[in-house]
C-alpha cells in the first residue's frame, strides 16, 4: 500500500488536523520512509529501543504515541542523531499521534481502558483546548475499593497505586490515560466515586482525600498501550497490512 494513501486515511480517521495538541507533539509523519508499506510496527514511544525493534522486524512504518520532538528545537547530535540515523538506515518511516489517539471514540487510549474496566461510558471529561480526552461511566457491577484496584491492575497488566478518598463501594468511574492527575477536581465535581489515570503530582493525594474521590495511578506507559495496539490491529483488518506491537514498558 502507498505510504501517502495510508497516512491520509490515518490522519482523517484520527482527526489529526483539527485536534489541538502540544506544539512539540508534531502529530503526523515525522520522518519520511519508503513509498510502499507492507509491515507496520506500533509502540508507545519513539525510543532508540523501539526504533531498533521495528527495524529488526523489517517494518516500513513505525507508529507511536510519543514522537521524537518533545524537547523542541535541538541539534542533531547524540541520542537525537542516533535515532534519526537508524530510521534513515532502516528506511523506516515514523508517524506520531498524541492527544488525538488519547481521546478517539473508537480506538483511543481512554475509551479502550474504560471498556477494559467494565465501564458503560456515559460522558466525557478532561478536555485540552476544548477537545475532550477522557470518559466517565458506570461499572458493570459495584466493587469494593480493593477489588476495583485489582481490576485496574489486570487491565493494564501491572501495579496500581490507589489514593483513598471516595466511598467504600465504587460504581462510577472516570478514565483519563497518561498524565491526567490534574483532572481529579473535575472528576469529583461530576460526582464520580473513582478516577483512573496514569500518574499525577504529589498534591494529588490531598486532592483525592479532600475532594472525596478515589484516585488510581495505573502508570503513564501502561495506560497508553491501548491506542497504538488498536491502531495497528485496525489497519491490519482494513488493509491487510502486517502489524506488530512493540512493548517497551517503563514502569512509570
Amino acid at each position: 500500500m502507498k505510504l501517502e494513501s495510508l497516512l491520509q486515511y490515518v490522519d482523517e480517521y484520527l482527526g489529526v488536523a483539527g485536534h489541538p495538541d502540544y506544539r512539540t507533539a508534531l502529530n503526523g509523519l515525522q520522518v519520511a520512509g519508503p513509498d510502499e508499506v507492507e509491515v507496520i510496527a506500533t509502540a508507545v514511544d519513539a525510543s532508540a529501543g523501539t526504533i531498533e525493534a521495528a527495524a529488526e522486524l523489517g517494518a516500513d512504518l513505525l507508529m507511536v504515541h510519543h514522537g521524537l520532538f518533545w524537547d523542541g528545537l535541538q541539534p542533531v547530535v547524540g541520542r537525537h542523531h542516533a535515532r534519526l540515523s537508524r530510521l534513515f538506515e532502516a528506511k523506516l518511516a515514523l508517524y506520531s499521534c498524541h492527544l488525538p489517539l488519547d481521546g478517539h471514540a473508537e480506538i483511543g487510549n481512554c475509551v479502550l481502558l474504560a471498556q477494559a474496566l467494565g465501564l458503560s461510558t456515559e460522558g466525557r471529561l478532561g478536555a485540552y483546548e476544548g477537545a475532550d480526552l477522557g470518559w466517565w461511566g458506570r461499572l458493570d457491577e459495584p466493587l469494593e475499593v480493593d477489588a476495583f484496584r485489582r481490576r485496574v491492575a489486570d487491565a493494564v497488566g501491572g501495579a496500581v497505586q490507589a489514593l483513598p478518598g471516595g466511598p467504600e463501594v465504587i460504581e462510577t468511574v472516570g478514565v483519563l490515560t497518561g498524565g491526567g492527575g490534574s483532572f481529579v477536581r473535575e472528576a469529583a465535581e461530576l460526582g464520580l466515586d473513582a478516577f483512573v489515570t496514569g500518574e499525577g503530582a504529589h498534591h494529588t493525594y490531598f486532592d483525592a482525600v479532600e475532594f472525596g474521590i478515589h484516585v488510581l495511578f495505573a502508570g503513564h506507559y501502561a495506560t497508553e498501550t491501548f491506542g497504538v495496539r488498536a491502531l495497528g490491529e485496525h489497519l491490519t483488518e482494513r488493509f491487510g497490512l502486517e502489524s506488530h506491537f512493540i512493548d517497551q514498558p517503563t514502569g512509570l
